[in-house]
């Protein structure tokens, strides 16, 4: 038997599912609907959550009536993804704002509750140039890298390990999620090596290992993992390690289920100019073919090639979703429209 805990958040009353109809529902959870063509607006996709065909209602339908409704048209998509880990990449204006914030910490606990295991790994770029700059030190970057010198290095390490990553565990933890923070060093989870590029880089680290040992009995006990990318080489030496290598690497070693960047886009457009061009699904030779058409240039190329890195070491989907929309985690995972660009082996 299980016993409800009395406090509670309201985090039901804010789900943005939209109104299935009754043949959408598939009793076998593994043979979900194809993601379908998204609402021409965030008002049409609002309008669909609270419209449903008035034969089949009563004449007055209740809040607490409509909630019900909501819940349980999530079931199969909750009975697909029970049990499964999802990595989910945080970072961009999901982490700049107080509002989006709420959002991603709320849809990770309630993700959480309802039986899936997510991890969370961040960066935190923003948090480091302001350190950075209070301590007359001007940021630099190479190549779209941040360029880490030693003093660098230990403003990273203090402020994504010790700042960022305890201030996210704060926030789940009061949401009503229990969560343990954690770094690359920790446990030998991630262990780094140089980048090719360190004599312009500096201490930027790619990845040489994984071991995921550490994460799995704190996501069995229902934890949720939240790790900075912070790692060290053999020699203990600290790396600043991209955020996104990191939790595609992290979702590979894991076996995960879906790889999940939060981004400050869309998702990948087929017409960069265009941004009603989204491409909702595609799989890695569609990809493949986009970036050598230079449809996908700029930063989204490493956001990609650390999809198909991941999906080439088993993780089942990667997404790149706009994190600037609420509750695009749950839009993502529990709809069958997503949040962005979902991308498949």
């Amino acid at each position: 038997m299980v016993v409800a805990q009395t406090t509670t958040t309201p985090l039901c009353g804010r789900l943005p599912f939209r109104s299935l109809h009754k043949d959408d529902f598939n009793p076998n959870p593994s043979f979900l609907p194809a993601r379908s063509t998204p609402p021409s607006s965030l008002a049409a996709a609002a309008a669909s959550i609270t419209t449903v065909p008035a034969s089949s209602l009563p004449a007055v339908q209740t809040p607490a009536q409509a909630r019900v409704d909501i819940l349980s048209e999530s079931l199969p998509f909750i009975q697909r993804f029970r049990g499964k880990t999802i990595v989910v990449k945080y970072g961009g204006a999901a982490m700049k704002s107080a509002a989006l914030q709420s959002s991603v910490i709320n849809d990770l606990v309630l993700l959480s509750c309802v039986g899936l295991r997510p991890v969370l790994v961040h960066g935190g770029g923003p948090e480091i140039n302001s350190w950075l700059l209070r301590l007359g030190h001007e940021p630099q970057f190479h190549n779209g890298l941040r360029v880490t010198d030693a003093l660098t290095m230990e403003v990273v390490e203090m402020v994504l390990v010790g700042k960022v990553n305890k201030s996210l565990v704060s926030l789940i933890n009061s949401a009503g999620g229990t969560a343990v923070g954690l770094c690359g060093k920790d446990a030998r989870l991630l262990t780094a090596r140089p980048t090719p590029d360190a004599a312009a880089l500096g201490f930027v680290g790619e990845v040489a290992r994984v071991d995921p040992g550490i994460l799995r009995p704190i996501l069995a006990d229902g934890h949720i993992p939240v790790i900075a990318s912070v790692a060290a080489d053999e020699n203990g030496q600290s790396y600043n390690v991209n955020a996104d290598t990191a939790a595609g690497e992290i979702a590979a070693a894991m076996g995960a289920e879906k790889l999940i960047l939060l981004t400050d886009v869309a998702g990948i457009l087929e017409d960069r100019n265009d941004p009603d061009s989204l491409v909702k699904e595609i799989d890695i030779s569609g990809i493949r073919k986009m970036v050598m058409e230079k449809k996908v240039a700029g930063g989204m190329i490493p956001k990609v090639n650390c999809c198909v890195r991941s999906l080439a070491q088993g993780v089942r989907t990667a997404s790149i979703i706009d994190g600037r929309v609420p509750h695009s985690l749950l839009l993502e995972i529990l709809t069958d429209e997503g949040a962005g660009t979902m991308i498949t082996g």
